[in-house]
């Protein structure tokens, strides 16, 4: 079984000491402004010479290869050295016979974080931008360099190009500083919690890496999971670890002392690395999370036909999955048949929507905001429990009902308004009192850290100003509606 919080050895991201600041700034880069438009191409038939006195003249690094289907190949000043003058090419043969077939892509709306994680995972410099099966652009090395990298792209390229778990847990201490950074820099809530998400993602994977090269290759194919705030890619200063292993029905009982060994190194490594274990063991190394599709099929069916209350407790968490390293394709499938079958059930969805009804938002009869009256946090309020998680927990219900497969809270809220799941007036309250709540809650965080405070989500209303404080009620308020709403099995409001 996994240890527990008070595990001898036992840091966060905000017990350790914090290397030196990155002096970047911050900025939110997609491929797609950095990218070389309308590429200059060629056709699989133009020979060698031809394509070099191309890339000659135009000063380029590479040249992809399209055909009336889309793009092929790609040639690149590498590839003359390696494939043509190493292996004696003739000049005059068709650039098909040197290019890289079929070379690996992104969308134009992927992150400059993506695209590192991909160079350096496939040792290349150059990567085409296809949409919509055309080819549209190209980024090298160069043109990254070019732009002012964000930390966390920075960050999270420490992470990936690390060769030892000493070096992940220097990079993961700069996680506050990073926090403070993108608060700071007035980024949207959704992008703050997705770039702090993106760490933990990279150091997953890089720790599933380091396991395979010590391990050897998987038995059979598997894929990495989180839940709860990374599998929903909502992650901010407090958090700890909530994962499974979903693995091929191919395997034999004698697999599982190879994933078991898996699993512990992951989750050691993460717990270094400032991501607590999960005091309620659900993490890999608890065999009861990490089992073939067959059983996690069996768990979901069991969880949808006889919804009791620990039923409800862990549908909440595992419909939050989100495959983080391996197959997707055994998540994908297991997603798709469990929404189907949990939204036919309307005992199951009936008791999710109970379920979803647990955690309040803090008002009093007045519908002002109410905060503890006694015990370790008086006089505050829960901006987890009874901030966020009360809309979290409605984005499950309306992902559910509609079978939706987003896991993010605010793409299921803007999922469900376009099908409409939640009217079209529900859906932009909801999302914009999801938007109040949530980025108090991050700003009340980073002022704990710049204070040299461990960072939490007990936030005395005191210490917001009077038109914040109206702000937050009134968010409250909206989350309260569409509770009711829901309650009443309409989950609209007008």
């Amino acid at each position: 079984m996994p240890q527990d919080g008070s595990a001898p050895g036992r840091q966060g991201f905000f017990d350790r000491p914090e290397p030196a600041a990155r002096t970047e700034p911050l900025i939110d880069t997609r491929v797609r402004e950095l990218m070389t438009r309308s590429p200059i191409s060629c056709d699989p038939g133009t020979t060698i010479a031809e394509a070099a006195r191309l890339m000659r003249d135009r000063d380029i690094s590479c040249l992809p290869v399209v055909d009336d289907s889309g793009l092929v190949g790609i040639i690149t000043d590498g590839d003359f050295t390696n494939r043509v003058v190493a292996e004696g090419r003739a000049p005059s043969g068709p650039v098909a016979d040197a290019m890289t077939p079929n070379p690996t892509s992104l969308p134009p709306t992927a992150r400059v974080a993506d695209l590192l994680r991909l160079m350096l995972r496939l040792d290349i410099g150059h990567v085409p931008i296809v949409e919509d099966s055309v080819l549209i652009g190209i980024v090298t090395v160069t043109d990254v360099t070019r732009v002012h990298a964000m930390a966390s792209d920075l960050l999270t390229y420490d992470i990936a190009s690390a060769t030892s778990i000493q070096e992940m847990v220097r990079a993961t201490a700069g996680l506050p500083r990073l926090l403070v950074q993108l608060v700071r820099s007035n980024q949207p809530h959704s992008t703050v919690t997705r770039r702090i998400t993106d760490v933990a993602d990279a150091t997953t994977s890089r720790l599933l890496a380091l396991a395979e090269a010590e391990l050897g290759p998987p038995p059979v194919p598997y894929v990495w999971a989180a839940c709860g705030s990374q599998g929903r890619q909502e992650q901010t200063g407090v958090t700890d670890q909530d994962n499974g292993l979903i693995i091929d029905d191919s395997m034999s009982a004698g697999d599982d002392e190879y994933f078991a060994a898996l699993a512990r190194i992951v989750s050691d490594g993460l717990n270094e690395c400032g991501y607590v274990y999960c005091s309620g063991g659900m993490m890999a190394t608890n065999p009861q999370w990490r089992q073939p599709v067959r059983v996690w099929r069996q768990y979901f069916d069991a969880w949808i036909e006889q919804p009791d209350p620990m039923a409800q407790m862990l549908a909440s968490v595992m419909f939050d999955l989100r495959p983080i390293s391996g197959d997707a394709t055994l998540f994908s499938e297991l997603q798709r048949d469990t929404l189907r079958r949990a939204a036919a059930n309307q005992i199951f969805v009936a008791h999710m929507i109970s379920n979803s009804m647990k955690h309040h938002p803090p008002l009093n009869f007045l519908r002002q905001i109410a905060t503890a009256r006694s015990g370790e946090h008086k006089h505050t309020i829960d901006l987890k429990h009874s901030g966020v998680i009360p809309v979290v927990d409605l984005g499950r219900v309306y992902a559910l009902k509609g079978r939706l497969t987003a896991v993010n809270t605010r793409d299921r809220l803007l999922a469900a308004e376009r099908a409409d799941v939640i009217s079209a007036s529900g859906g932009r309250d909801l999302v914009a009192a999801y938007d109040v709540i949530a980025t108090i809650r991050l700003e009340h965080q980073a002022r704990l850290v710049e204070a040299g405070r461990q960072p939490d989500n007990f936030l005395d209303p005191d210490d917001l100003s009077h038109f914040e404080r109206g702000h937050l009620r009134d968010a409250f308020l909206v989350v309260r509606t569409m509770q009711a709403a829901i309650g009443h099995n309409t989950g609209t409001l007008r």
